[in-house]
């Protein structure tokens, strides 16, 4: 019935899908109060105030010709022009409304971009742990995804590994920064030895390598640090991001990708990438996800909730004894499994109902994931079967 591949998919699906279900029946169980679901990076705060208004000057004009209508396929041109001015501000570099698609999400954004320039049996590198639906989407056009383990204990570039990965069918490289699950932030002087480096590999190989910066988390960052532009490390670049964590709207499924104006095929990659858009069957990001947008830009979620929220989660791990990097950004912790077998552990977890992801899940084993997207009072209630959990894999 189905295809081989999608076969293969479900058999390795992504452990967030499992956490998700094993949450469901944990909480049909023992109660929802009784459950501490620490695994999914749904983020819970409320849109700001500016949705809302948004939304009832929509219902206001519902009723009129078009109102929600097919717009061009790369999005309203005045959210556009918006978009590419903040791009300015943000990257450094003349970003112009004719640089900037608008997408489905960033996932939209991201098979956008693969489908545009990737031919069959190209590869893809990830920096290892990475969103698990990265090899997926490298997949559905044909790719392959070649994993790159980071640099440990602290998640930063490993320029060697990434050199020793690259191949005549190297096409892209994705980075994600801040990182989900490790919550790394990549410097500019990291980007910077990356961009030199791949301008290194472009001379020898005679062909471009593009680096897709996925940056949905770079509006939550921790003790002033800073996300630093990826377009001004590397002129082959395009910037993807969404508005599902920043303003609270990943239901509603609207992002964008900018294509790096220094890039000498700009204008080719962004009508490239418009085609995709519509054959992949997108045809347009939603209209009332746009509209939001064009009132609420420049607006987001209070993050100081999730600074408070990181502070406790790192007196969780401390009570627990166990080892951690603090995130630099996002809503993630990606800590060292006790006993080493991150599977072990996730399932000592559950058996004190904390829910929790394997770091194999994300192509690193031996580490987890938290996610603190939740109440600060779910965190603490995970810190007595944490400590007992740590206790019975350490025997």
């Amino acid at each position: 019935m189905l295809a081989h591949a999608v076969e293969g998919y479900l058999a390795r699906s992504s452990w967030i899908r499992r956490m998700f279900e094993t949450g469901i029946e944990l909480k049909r169980r023992y109660g929802a109060d009784a459950v501490q679901d620490l695994s999914l990076g749904n983020p819970d705060l409320a849109p700001p105030a500016v949705v809302a208004d948004a939304l009832r000057e929509l219902a206001d004009h519902a009723a009129e010709p078009f109102a929600f209508g097919y717009m061009p396929n790369a999005g309203y041109p005045e959210l556009r022009a918006a978009l590419a001015e903040a791009l300015r501000a943000e990257q450094g570099v003349p970003v112009s409304a004719d640089h900037v698609l608008v997408t489905c999400g960033a996932a939209g954004a991201i098979n956008v971009v693969l489908r545009a320039v990737l031919n069959p049996g190209d590869e893809v590198l990830a920096i290892a742990p990475y969103f698990v639906e990265y090899g997926f989407y490298a997949e559905n056009h044909g790719g392959r995804l070649v994993a790159v383990p980071a640099r440990t204990p602290d998640f930063g570039l490993d320029l060697a590994a990434v050199e020793a990965a690259i191949s005549a069918r190297t096409r892209c490289v994705i980075l994600n920064s801040p990182n989900n699950p490790t919550g790394r932030v990549y410097s500019a002087e990291e980007l910077a030895a990356l961009g030199a480096l791949l301008a290194r590999a472009e001379a020898r190989l005679g062909r471009p390598i593009l680096i897709i910066a996925d940056e949905p988390y770079r509006f939550l960052t921790y003790d002033g640090v800073h996300v630093p532009s990826v377009m001004a490390a590397h002129p082959q670049s395009v910037v993807v991001s969404s508005f599902s964590k920043s303003l609270g709207l990943a239901g509603e499924r609207v992002g964008y990708v900018a294509v790096n104006p220094a890039m000498p095929e700009a204008e080719i990659l962004v009508n490239g990438m418009i085609l995709a858009n519509r054959i992949l069957g997108f045809v347009n990001a939603p209209a009332i996800g746009q509209r939001i947008l064009m009132k609420a830009l420049g607006s987001q979620v209070d993050t100081a909730v999730y600074a408070r929220r990181r502070t406790v989660m790192m007196r969780v791990l401390d009570d627990a004894g166990i080892r951690y990097m603090p995130p630099q950004g996002a809503f993630y912790f990606f800590p060292e499994a006790p006993g080493g077998d991150d599977e072990a552990f996730v399932r000592a977890l559950q058996e004190e109902r904390i829910l929790a992801v394997p770091g194999r899940g994300f192509g690193m084993p031996g580490y987890f994931r938290l996610a603190f997207c939740v109440d600060a009072s779910v965190i603490e209630r995970a810190r007595d079967g944490m400590i007992r959990a740590v206790a019975r894999v350490r025997g």
